[in-house]
Order: C-alpha cells, then structure tokens, then sequence
C-alpha cells in the first residue's frame, strides 16, 4: 500500500514510474522464462527475486518489517500476495501470455465480491455492470468451436484467473490493513512471495510435477540478481508513482500492462492477436477501465 497522497509540481515522472513497472510486470514472462530453460523454474525465480527485495526492507526498517510476522492480518497479506505471484509468474512462464495476462485482469469481477464479503460495501448497478462486462469478454477470450461452455482450458488459464482473484484479494486485505506501518505492509508482501513459491515448487516437486529442484547454470546467476534488482525497482517505482497520483489515474495507467505484454508476446513469442482475442480484451480491459474511473466517487 502506498503513502497518503501527495502532491508533485509535475505529473510525468509519477507516470514514467507507473510505466516502468507496468513494463517490467508487462515482459516479466521472458526473464522467467529465459531461467526456466536454464534450470531454475519460475517458481524458485519468483522465490529467489523477492527474497532480495524482502532482505532489502528489513535492512532498511527491521522492527517495522519483523512486526509483520506477529499480525495475524499481516500474515494473511503474505499468503495472498505469495499465491498471486505463484500464479501469474507460472502462468505467463509456461501458457499464450496474451490470455493468462487477460485472464489476470478480470479483477473487477473479484474486487466486487470480495470487497462486498469482507468490507461489507453495497453491490451497486454499476458494479454490477462491469461484472458482466468482464465475463462476456473472459467468454470471448476463452471461447473455442466445439467445446461449449467457455472455460479455462489449460492450467495457465486457471493461473491467470486464479492470480487476478489473489491479487484482488491482496488488494482488499491492503485497504482493510491501511494502519499498520507501511514497511510492515510490504515486509509482509515480500516475505509471502518469497516463502509462499518455494512452498508450492516443493510440493509439486514432491508430488512427481513438472517443477524440477533448482538447478541454475552458473552462466545465468548474474541475470538473476539483475532480474531481482529490476523488479525491486518496479516495486519502488509503483510506490513512488501511486503516492502522487489518484487512484483512479493509476489504476489507468498500469492497465498499459496488457498492451506491454501483447507486444513483447507478439515479438518475442511469436504469439498472434486474432480478432476474438482483440474483442474479448476489449471488453475486459474496458471493465478495468471504467471500474478505475467510476473510483472518482
């Protein structure tokens, strides 16, 4: 969660911040990638990136990060924060990223009904709206001759929409916790993204899955720690951004994400935008879109 609100004589460098990290999350699935084929799969990635970023706020702040560990709704923050990193890192390392990263940001069906369960805020028809909005465009995306009902069809399709839940989640539990200290808040964040992947790729390592023991190539451990520095410096920057921005501006601008990742997919990845993928993330990033600017109210 970010400081209060406040105010900076020019807008554009809280933009370019917002831009960097909505680049850095938008190509996040070639560096994970590149490591997986050089043995260390996006789970141990993720574990080991955030370790850094989680050694560099307690180094910093020790007793407000190390409280996080003794507040129950802190600990909470960490599993959600820990699962939606799981998710979407392994979805967009291993599935079509164009549809993991659109099944990801079916957020405003998820922060609807969670902010009504746990915050208890009314479902207006609005909100309403916008849920079906998203669905309608998750039913383009998904939708394949044949098949009938529209459903996940693979298990990074299930990552994505399982990561845009968790980061909904994450989301809710931010607002509800907006007391306790700010370094306590990520401490909590980044300890659960650390812990949370490496508890899964032992599990599933355990269980016979596709998620090898670590075995990184020496020629890749600097690309690593350059990886881990760039994302610590996304987090810095989503801080820096969205302390001096509206809500509802930064909601906007990290929706460029999508495009981010569409591009690089199609570059990088050979991927191809049809036009039933146009269409469906249409209507989803444009569900995104409005509920951020509906926030003015």
């Amino acid at each position: 969660m970010p400081p209060p609100l406040t105010t900076t004589a020019s807008p554009w460098g809280p933009i370019s911040a917002l831009l960097l990290n909505a680049f850095l999350w938008g190509i996040a699935w070639w560096p994970f990638r590149w490591l997986s084929e050089r043995g260390l799969h996006s789970l141990w990635a993720t574990s080991a990136i955030y370790l850094v970023a989680w050694l560099v706020i307690v180094a910093r702040q020790p007793s407000s990060a190390l409280a996080s560990l003794r507040h129950p709704g802190l600990l909470a923050l960490a599993v959600a924060s820990g699962m939606t990193n799981t998710c979407f890192n392994w979805g967009v390392s291993t599935g079509e990223v164009v549809r993991v990263v659109l099944l990801f940001y079916l957020m405003p069906i998820w922060a609807v009904l969670l902010a009504r369960v746990l915050m208890g805020e009314p479902l207006r028809a609005l909100s309403i709206g916008l849920v079906l909005l998203a669905v309608v465009g998750a039913g383009i995306v998904l939708w394949r001759p044949g098949v009938g009902v529209p459903l996940p069809a693979s298990r990074a399709d299930w990552l994505g929409v399982a990561g845009g839940m968790l980061f909904a989640l994450t989301n809710v539990l931010l607002l509800k916790h907006a007391s306790a200290a700010s370094a306590s808040r990520a401490a909590a964040m980044f300890a659960g993204a650390t812990v949370i992947p490496a508890v899964v790729a032992l599990a599933m390592a355990a269980s016979g899955a596709d998620v090898p023991l670590p075995a990184l190539q020496s020629g890749a451990l600097l690309p690593l720690v350059l990886v881990a520095v760039l994302f610590l410096a996304g987090n810095l920057a989503l801080q820096f951004g969205a302390a001096r921005l509206p809500t509802r501006v930064t909601a906007v601008i990290m929706l460029s994400e999508v495009v981010f990742a569409a591009l690089s997919a199609v570059w990088l990845a050979d991927e191809v935008l049809t036009l039933q993928m146009t269409l469906g993330a249409a209507l989803i990033i444009g569900a995104s879109l409005l509920s951020a600017l509906s926030s003015r109210r």
